[in-house]
């Protein structure tokens, strides 16, 4: 047995049945081995687009996603979305080939210290020396990686160590198992919520990892707590809850924004404050805050927690939900929720052209089941998209909100569609991200991996042409010409349907779903929207 081939052999003990990348001089001993694996390569056009894959792939199924490359500039390519992982707390593994070790330590053509460079955005990171570290190196990635606060590991590996002879067995998986917190704390912790006058819950993508969701929905409703959630948590209580109001996270004041101004006592569970930061929601330090979570909390002086609960978060709210006396429901609620709704809903007959974003979004969610998932690219559209599309499931609206890398949308949809063959999936892209890794549309056609890639046309970097405007009154290097997004989509092998009014949309999604094709629906979108939403929210009066 070859280095590569039991290399090989402890990624199928982990669990792996996917790795995306491409090819290279000094990962050939890997590839080659993979023709005697179960594990299938998806080869990919861009190492960013191959790591982008393995963050969504471990996103949505909790086990570390595996991405590999080349050594020097393959590696390099890598990076952004191993960061994306980073920061977006998502499990993955990223596989490098390296020069032989014969060369490392001199010049030599296309060597570059990669350990040191991936440092800074994984959880930890080796180069492998000798073949018999294989197993332990590879559990200890994969039980790193898949650990709280989830995130990117790295292994580099030399080419002449990957073709070297070598007899061992792959570790064995142990599941962790989640320190639960004491009765004493929990009662504590009741004891907040009891004494609070106005409590809201923040929730943030760490229930979504802990998979506790359910529980959540059963806390807020047993002691009636509205619950906003966080852009990367949409999902984790059904949009028609009565309970929930919907994401927090713009950096203007919004309706949610009301609510925390009243809240006395914020529950902050699973709440990760690279997407959101507290000073934004208490700004005079002032809240009595109570975390929930699977990690102690971040220090920060806008979040100096009352008390800290730390240990398995499902497990911590159904212990409190059991404990605790249920309460009557707090007044106003019910009058942000509709502020939120009404706007959703008084678009949805909208026959302006180019579509308003409030449009798009109404004809998306017609167009898909509860249960399917759109993926947010980064740009204007995230913000709407957090803000105002109806999500009932978690993870079904999957955006970046940690990193917020742009080109993210495309490369996850082809994931997304892996790991949930039985679901319709859209990649919602602003013309910007969607150029950014448009090359994966082949990798999705010839895989046969049907989705919507929705182009959201604006022409330019629609987010900072609105932001420049708002700071300048001008806007700056923003703009491009006109591109044929259906004549590049079917360049690929994928259809395209381009929308010329505003009737043209739900149809088209409708049509594009149906095919079970790779698709691209182009929808020009009325870019001043944005800046009519910048008045709106500026001339915002709290309705409670």
């Amino acid at each position: 047995m070859k280095v590569a081939e039991g290399l090989l052999r402890c990624l199928e003990n982990e669990g792996v049945r996917h790795i995306f990348g491409l090819p290279g001089e000094e990962n050939m001993e890997i590839l080659d081995a993979l023709n005697g694996s179960s594990i299938h390569f998806v080869s990919t056009h861009h190492e960013q687009g191959a790591a982008f894959m393995a963050d969504l792939y471990g996103r949505l199924t909790g086990r570390a996603g595996v991405c590999l490359s080349t050594l020097g500039p393959g590696a390099t390519n890598l990076i952004t979305g191993i960061a994306d992982a980073f920061l977006d707390r998502a499990p993955l593994v990223a596989i490098t080939g390296q020069a032989a070790l014969d060369r490392m330590h001199k010049e030599s053509h296309q060597v570059i210290d990669i350990v040191s460079i991936f440092h800074p955005v994984t959880k930890w990171n080796v180069l492998l020396q000798k073949p018999q570290s294989v197993p332990e190196v590879v559990r200890k990635a994969f039980k790193l990686a898949e650990e709280e606060k989830r995130g990117p590991t790295h292994i580099d590996v030399p080419e002449d160590l990957a073709g070297l002879a070598a007899q061992f067995d792959p570790l064995p998986r142990q599941e962790r198992q989640e320190p639960e917190p004491k009765d004493r704390t929990l009662r504590d912790a009741l004891a907040l919520i009891e004494r609070a006058r106005f409590p809201m819950i923040l929730a943030g993508n760490g229930v979504l990892r802990s998979r506790a969701s359910r529980a959540l929905v059963r806390f807020a409703e047993k002691f009636q707590i509205p619950v906003a959630n966080t852009f990367m948590a949409k999902g984790i209580i059904p949009f028609d809850h009565p309970l929930s109001l919907m994401a927090v996270g713009l950096q203007a004041r919004d309706y949610v924004s009301c609510g925390f101004d009243r809240a006395d006592l914020v529950i902050a569970v699973g709440y990760d404050m690279v997407e959101y930061h507290p000073e934004l929601w208490n700004p005079d330090r002032n809240k009595t805050i109570l975390h929930i979570d699977r990690t102690a909390a971040e220090v920060d002086d806008s979040y100096v927690c009352a008390l800290e609960v730390v240990g398995d978060i499902a497990t911590t709210l159904d212990r409190m939900t059991e404990m605790g006396a249920p309460r009557e429901g707090r007044p106003g609620v019910s009058v942000l929720r509709d502020y939120i709704v009404n706007e959703i809903d008084s678009f949805r007959d909208d026959r302006s052209f180019p579509l308003k974003p409030q449009k798009i979004l109404s004809d998306l969610r017609a167009a898909l089941d509860r249960r399917d998932i759109v993926i947010s690219d980064v740009g204007a559209h995230k913000l709407w998209i957090a803000r105002m599309y109806p999500c009932y499931q978690p993870n079904t609206c999957i955006i970046s909100n940690g990193f917020a890398s742009m080109g993210i949308a495309l490369p996850g949809a082809v994931a997304a569609k892996i790991v949930y063959p039985d679901r319709k999936v859209v990649a919602a892209c602003g013309d910007g991200g969607f150029l950014m890794n448009v090359q994966e549309l082949e990798t999705a056609v010839r895989i046969g991996n049907p989705f919507v890639a929705l182009v959201w046309h604006d022409r330019g970097y629609g987010l900072i042409r609105w932001k420049q405007l708002n700071r300048y009154g001008r806007a700056t290097a923003v703009d491009w010409g006109e591109v044929d997004f259906c004549g590049l989509a079917k360049s690929f092998g994928a259809d395209g349907y381009r929308v010329q009014a505003a009737e043209d949309l739900l149809p088209a999604l409708r049509e594009a779903l149906a095919s079970e094709r790779v698709a691209v629906v182009d929808c020009p979108v009325d870019f001043q929207e944005n800046i009519r939403l910048t008045e709106r929210l500026g001339q915002l009066v709290c309705p409670i």
